[in-house]
């Protein structure tokens, strides 16, 4: 039986302590008892762990995640920000070339803010801040082997912990356990049917290293570097320079099938100076690098359409990654996280965690975060050869041309660039790239003209030497 049973407040078992994991601790310690099941020995500081393999790449916080980060755990981003983080304006701190090959002007007129600073030190931050919560307990080294209960309620959860296994009982249990999620086959064990999956796979690799910062950069703000990658041109290439906390860079190269980065130590800047501008090639000829190069092909879209099942058990939610993992490059895995744990918290506020029917509310409130972000990716990324057995359909490829031209359209005018930036970082609906910010700047200009070459200032460039 439930724990409330006996105990007045409910109880929650999170399996996890990812970023998807802390968050929604975060959001429901102010409902339950919330008891975080974490198969790893987590660090104390900013430090490298086993359960996070992709925290050597770079990483992005939309503004949109800032905004839920400091809704579920206010001040949080403040936090990361006084321990060597960054908050920077997207696009006057940020020099970037889209997709389509245009190089965005460095406005300065949009709100836009997005954080900055090694994975390590931001999970860092974030487990000390949930760890600080009254109602939140961790169990490390614990593995989840399965769920308790049958087709109609999850009860609880079933675990392996210092060679023991026992069953901690919850009124909910939440999976905020990543690409590796165990629910599909956790569900056919209690009779219920796997979810609708989908996978786009554009087939990117990364490539990542530390780098001193050269010269006078880290004490100048430097701006982030980005040259994305263009789908029309297969392989697809690019790469980012991210300046973070210590006086570092975090870069991280990527290509598609056939033109992938790889391990090699001698061949790592080649890539870079053969990216379609060489612009982080010539940057990295100052830069000192740090220790030997990550790399990953884990970069799939991969989604599993849980709210769409006929049956939901009561008692049990799946969050973040474990819903819907995305192509990093896209930098939306973060803001998802902590937008779905707010999507929990608002349903919690209306609608008791004990009710029949509150997972399942609970399961489709967190797929709206998901499908925002999932139509973003997946439209870039289905365009790439081989990247699914489900070719882009007529309409699919209509709303790429305009999101094309949005771009185009973006990168020269600050009115449209906001209306951009809005639905890049999950902050609305991309219904906004029909609002007026958009189309009038699109059909009428005025427009200032495309930038030749990347807009790095001569004194930029200065401290970079």
């Amino acid at each position: 039986m439930p724990r409330n049973a006996t105990n007045s407040r409910p109880t929650a078992v999170v399996i996890g302590a990812s970023a998807a994991g802390l968050f929604a601790a975060a959001a429901l310690a102010e409902f339950a008892d919330v008891t975080i099941v974490e198969r790893d020995l987590l660090p104390d500081g900013p430090e490298p762990r086993r359960g996070v393999p992709q925290a050597r790449h770079a990483h992005l916080v939309w503004s949109g995640g800032v905004k839920a980060f400091n809704d579920l755990l206010p001040g949080v981003t403040d936090d990361v920000v006084s321990r060597g983080g960054r908050l920077a304006h997207i696009m006057g701190d940020m020099v970037s070339r889209s997709p389509n090959e245009l190089w965005f002007r460095r406005f300065t007129a949009t709100h836009h803010r997005n954080l900055v600073c090694s994975r390590d030190l931001l999970d860092a931050v974030l487990r000390a801040r949930v760890r600080a919560l009254e109602n939140v307990t961790f169990r490390e080294n614990t593995t989840a082997l399965g769920l308790v209960g049958d087709a109609n309620r999850v009860t609880g959860l079933h675990v392996s912990t210092g060679g023991d296994e026992l069953t901690l009982d919850a009124d909910l249990v939440v999976d905020a356990s990543g690409r590796g999620s165990h629910t599909p086959v956790w569900l056919e064990r209690l009779s219920l049917p796997k979810p609708p999956e989908r996978e786009v796979n554009a087939g990117v690799a990364y490539a990542t290293r530390l780098y001193r910062a050269p010269g006078t950069t880290a004490d100048r703000n430097f701006p982030l570097i980005n040259v994305q990658a263009n789908p029309a041109k297969a392989p697809g290439q690019g790469g980012i320079i991210l300046p973070i906390e210590d006086d570092q860079w975090i870069v991280t190269l990527a290509g598609t099938r056939g033109g992938e980065p790889t391990g090699d130590l001698n061949s790592f800047e080649a890539f870079a100076r053969s990216l379609g501008d060489p612009v982080i090639g010539r940057l990295l000829e100052y830069a000192e690098p740090i220790g030997d190069i990550a790399t990953t092909r884990s970069t799939a879209n991969h989604r599993r359409y849980y709210e769409k099942t006929r049956r939901w058990p009561d008692g049990y939610t799946v969050l973040g990654d474990a819903i819907a993992a995305y192509n990093p490059v896209y930098g939306h895995g973060l803001t998802v996280a902590a937008q779905c744990a707010i999507a929990v918290r608002d349903i919690l506020n209306t609608t008791s965690i004990t009710a029949p029917g509150t997972a399942k509310l609970l399961q489709r409130a967190a797929a709206r975060p998901v499908a925002a972000a999932w139509d973003l990716a997946v439209g870039q990324d289905a365009l790439y050869p081989g990247a699914t057995d489900t070719p882009p359909t007529t309409v699919e490829r209509i709303l790429a041309r305009f999101v094309d031209q949005a771009v185009s359209t973006g990168a020269r005018n600050p009115r449209a660039l906001s209306a951009l930036l809005d639905v890049m970082s999950l902050e609305k609906p991309a219904t906004r790239l029909f609002s007026p910010d958009m189309l009038i700047p699109m059909l009428l200009g005025p427009k200032k003209p495309h930038l030749p070459k990347a807009p790095l200032s001569e004194q930029e460039w200065k401290s970079a030497s």
